[in-house]
């Protein structure tokens, strides 16, 4: 037995050496047996992108091969993968940076061993948005057709993206096809970011996407100069009037097909709204064409309106009231009231009231007699006297009698 053990603990530490080698070794060969590698495309995806950064490109370069443990029969696809660039703790920067691509994958039963690339150089800008022109491009003019006056809703529109892309813009360009027909172009266009030399760039957003263009096409054009028609809409504040109103220019110069000009004899402007207006007011607004009809030229229509209180009579029973009267003598008035006919705007004739007001005869410096005096009246601001019935007053002044001396005096 002694022998037998000794046989054993002889050089037992090469011993155990050997057998862990050996487990090692047999350990390597199971699990290489049952490593694999997937060939295929992984998309990746940033995740916690800082605010008010944008990170190009805006889809990484996916991951092409992934290199994974699974048991023996586990079948694995593109879907058993997520590769994620996590751009935490980016915030503020700017440039080109090497960030670290993470692959795991929801299966339990397998395990990543490895992947490439597994690393993504992206670069960080700042985001910036800023509103450009509409620039229409329209292409060649079929032969006999003519154009009139290019018009796009918005004129400018809202680009945004990272600020060093964004500041190579110089419009947007709006694509339409003049027709062989001759139809008119009425029609949403989609917007592309140019730089000056009509590049397209990208990626950025536009906001709005696309914009409304309208061009007449003409295959008779002809032109014609017509009077100018302001179209004036609702009323002035209550108490006011429209004096005048006056047009700059009077005519304007429209071209159209032949027979659309026929049935003109003028042009209306865009409504100008007056309802609760006060004061005068100097508009410019656009003619309001039919379609097909556009104008030469595109110069906006001043219009000039002036407004005026709302002016008006009213006649009103007033008594009569004594001015520089003498205590030593006494006075007949032929009548004791009198009709006024008093002017002003209907907002001042409002506030008068009849019972407040009092007619004046001004007998300073009359003697004794009869005397047609003029009837005036303090009215308020804004009103006049227009006139007054009877217009004069006959006053009959006497002097009042001495009196007797007393007796025995």
């Amino acid at each position: 037995m002694r022998r037998i053990l000794g046989t054993i603990v002889h050089n037992w530490p090469l011993k155990l050496a050997a057998v862990g080698l050996a487990t090692l070794m047999y350990g390597g060969l199971a699990l290489s047996q049952n490593t694999q590698t997937f060939q295929g495309v992984v998309p990746v995806r940033y995740v916690n992108e800082p605010r008010d950064t944008v990170v190009l490109p805006s889809t990484p370069q996916p991951v092409t091969q992934v290199r994974y443990f699974a048991p023996t029969g586990v079948q694995v696809a593109t879907s058993s993968f997520l590769a994620t660039i996590d751009l935490s703790g980016q915030e503020g920067k700017v440039g080109v940076i090497s960030v670290k691509i993470d692959v795991t994958t929801p299966d339990s039963r397998i395990r990543v061993l490895g992947y490439d690339p597994a690393f993504a150089t992206v670069d960080l800008d700042s985001l910036k948005s800023r509103a450009v022109p509409v620039k229409v491009v329209h292409g060649t003019v079929p032969d006999g057709l003519t154009l009139g006056t290019t018009t796009v809703d918005p004129a400018t529109v809202l680009v945004t993206g990272a600020a060093s892309l964004v500041a190579q813009v110089d419009a947007v360009r709006a694509d339409v096809t003049i027709q062989s027909t001759g139809i008119d172009v009425d029609e949403d266009a989609q917007l592309v970011p140019i730089d000056k030399l009509g590049n397209a760039l990208s990626p950025l957003d536009l906001t709005p996407p696309t914009a409304r263009v309208v061009i007449p096409v003409f295959s008779d054009q002809q032109s014609r100069t017509l009077p100018v028609n302001p179209i004036i809409t609702g009323n002035p504040a209550a108490g006011f009037e429209i004096a005048s109103v006056t047009v700059d220019p009077l005519v304007a110069l429209v071209a159209g097909d032949a027979d659309q000009l026929a049935q003109l004899t003028a042009v209306d402007t865009d409504p100008i709204p007056m309802t609760g207006v006060s004061a005068d007011e100097v508009v410019e607004v656009k003619l309001a064409l039919p379609t097909g009809v556009v104008a030469v030229k595109g110069t906006p229509i001043k219009v000039s309106i002036k407004i005026r209180p709302v002016t008006a009579t009213r006649t009103y029973t007033a008594g009569l009231n004594l001015v520089g009267n003498s205590a030593d003598l006494a006075y007949a008035l032929s009548v004791d009231r009198v009709l006024l006919t008093i002017g002003g705007s209907t907002a001042d004739l409002d506030r008068l009231s009849g019972a407040t007001l009092v007619a004046t005869l001004d007998v300073a410096g009359l003697k004794a007699g009869v005397h047609d005096v003029t009837v005036t009246a303090t009215l308020p601001p804004g009103t006049t006297l227009v006139t007054s019935d009877p217009a004069t007053v006959k006053v009959t002044i006497t002097e009042l009698a001495s009196p007797s001396p007393s007796a025995g005096g």
